[in-house]
């Protein structure tokens, strides 16, 4: 049990009429062989909770509604033909871009056109120097090409092969499946430019 001892003691003066009562400080004595001593107290551990994510729509509002594409374009029937003269003019001028190409040679041009000419065909409208053959989505390109002097004649030509193939691809959307090149002659450094023969 706990003890608590509380003592007032009154203090006389020497005056009778003044009688105080001073009260001193009680002490406590606690003895604690008293107190049953108590379990220790466990807590269970309870395992991290995850941070909550908040989620978040796909689409906000500052998002304009999603407009339905067109479905016309998958529904619309028809063919697209690429002429043979569209393809040689573009692998000309792909090769016209390889640097060490002076010109384009006149070789494939004209046995393609004595062909032409002895068949009855018209005039032939593409470039001279280039053939394309065209099949369905896929092409053939025969290129003649005049090498500059200085320049190494199997690095032009290599260069000539992968330009034309890129660029028939890429703007005509074409599978080029072939590209020979042909180097007719190299230009000299003195050499003018022959001129074009004048068109009727």
């Amino acid at each position: 049990m706990t003890d608590v001892s509380v003592e007032d003691i009154t203090e006389e003066t020497d005056s009778p009429a003044e009688t105080t009562t001073a009260a001193r400080p009680f002490s406590l004595s606690l003895s604690t062989s008293s107190i049953p001593s108590a379990p220790p107290i466990t807590i269970p551990s309870v395992p991290p909770v995850p941070p909550v994510v908040p989620v978040v729509p796909v689409a906000s509002v500052a998002d304009p509604e999603p407009v339905a594409e067109p479905v016309a374009a998958a529904v619309v029937k028809g063919r697209i033909k690429v002429a043979d003269e569209v393809v040689e003019k573009v692998s000309a001028l792909a090769a016209l871009e390889v640097a060490g190409v002076a010109d384009l040679g006149s070789g494939l041009t004209d046995a393609v056109e004595s062909i032409h000419g002895r068949a009855g065909a018209g005039a032939r409208r593409g470039p001279r120097g280039v053939n394309a053959h065209v099949q369905e989505r896929t092409v053939a390109v025969d290129v003649a090409i005049v090498a500059e002097y200085g320049h190494v004649v199997m690095d032009v030509a290599n260069e000539v092969k992968t330009n034309v193939a890129r660029t028939v691809s890429r703007m005509l959307g074409m599978r080029v499946v072939e590209v020979n090149v042909n180097v007719d002659d190299v230009r000299l450094p003195g050499e003018d430019h022959p001129e074009a023969p004048a068109e009727p």
